[in-house]
């Protein structure tokens, strides 16, 4: 049942990523699937997001696809994101995944729910190039069960 949802997933990102190369370069969404359900501590995940647009705003999400298996209230991460005209940003955050009670936050269905944090809103790309962010687990446990896979996406800014 979970892979099939997987590989749903991963067709919907593939068909996302082509329908936006191939109709617009304003949004841009990269999904890695996790191996055996789980984020390792030091596995940091890099994501290159090739950027034509210039003089553009855009608002950047992290999003994290979580099992029931899930033990944490908060998934905390490290970000570092490097922009074509070699600004870098880094910043901590915490997502929260469940509530104090237990009960699972974001977009549910059956066994597993899609969580989204806005990481950065109205970043301006001046300079075509490749927009690098590197998300680090910082849950402090060298593996993390319940994680299916962890995403990001570029979205033009609405102002």
């Amino acid at each position: 049942m979970i892979i099939k949802f997987i590989r749903k997933i991963i067709r919907l990102a593939i068909l996302s990523g082509i329908v936006f190369a191939c109709t617009s370069e304003k949004s841009y969404e990269i999904y890695y699937p996790l191996k055996n359900q789980s984020w390792n501590r030091f596995n940091i995940l890099r994501f290159e997001i090739p950027i034509t647009q210039t003089k553009k705003t855009f608002d950047v999400y992290f999003s994290a696809n979580i099992t029931r298996q899930f033990e944490f209230e908060d998934l905390i991460f490290n970000m570092v994101m490097n922009t074509p005209t070699g600004e870098e940003r880094i910043n901590e955050y915490q997502m929260k995944i469940k509530s104090p009670t237990g009960t699972f936050l974001g977009q549910c269905q059956q066994d597993s729910c899609i969580n989204k944090i806005l990481l950065k809103k109205n970043l301006l790309i001046s300079k075509a190039g490749i927009l690098t962010i590197e998300i680090e687990n910082l849950t402090p446990r060298i593996v993390t069960p319940g994680v299916l896979g962890i995403g990001i996406s570029l979205l033009p800014s609405e102002q």
